[in-house]
């Protein structure tokens, strides 16, 4: 991607990937429809990404469509609220839900769960800052950071993709202090 063009046929490429990933599905994708409707040649894309498993890779880790960013509210619990919002936005946009739809249906195929392996490691690895801090602050709890990360996020992904439920405006802060507060339940 060397020339001035590089960039934005780049981000047609991945927006018309998005758009098509959505509508169709990953098995309905094809790297010619995908070039018709980025406007681009085929062997633009080809010569990018060698086949479609490479060019979904390459368009789910970098379109800013499905980008998330790292908060620094001062806090391990303000950082996970603004974490759990900001996915809850992500699964019930109106342009990335039906993408992140898409690629949980088509789980068993084995270039899907790779990319998904591969989406959350990244994304993992992204919000390591968010669980150094804490240390430092002397906040972070004796638990393991990706199994907070999987509570609050598996939480959000019930609600949204399973059950099919808007969550409530007051659904981030309640899964973090659910998870963060450890609570003594009474014995019977």
């Amino acid at each position: 991607m060397s020339d001035t063009r590089g960039p934005r046929a780049a981000a047609a490429i991945f927006d018309a990937t998005l758009e098509l990933l959505a509508e169709r599905g990953y098995d309905g994708l094809t790297i010619e429809a995908v070039a018709r409707t980025a406007g681009v040649n085929k062997t633009t894309i080809y010569r990018w990404w060698p086949s479609k498993p490479a060019l979904v890779r390459a368009t789910v880790l970098h379109a800013r469509a499905l980008d998330i960013s790292v908060p620094d509210t001062g806090s391990l619990r303000g950082d996970l609220v603004a974490l759990v919002e900001q996915i809850i936005g992500l699964l019930t946009g109106p342009h990335a839900e039906p993408v992140v739809r898409a690629l949980a249906g088509g789980s068993g195929q084995p270039e899907l769960a790779e990319l998904t392996r591969e989406l959350f490691a990244e994304r993992f690895a992204r919000e390591q800052p968010v669980f150094e801090r804490a240390r430092a602050r002397g906040e972070l709890p004796a638990t393991d950071p990706q199994l907070l990360v999987d509570l609050v996020a598996g939480a959000v992904w019930v609600r949204v993709l399973l059950r099919r439920q808007q969550p409530p405006d007051s659904f981030a802060a309640e899964v973090v202090d659910a998870v963060l507060h450890q609570r003594e339940v009474p014995r019977a």
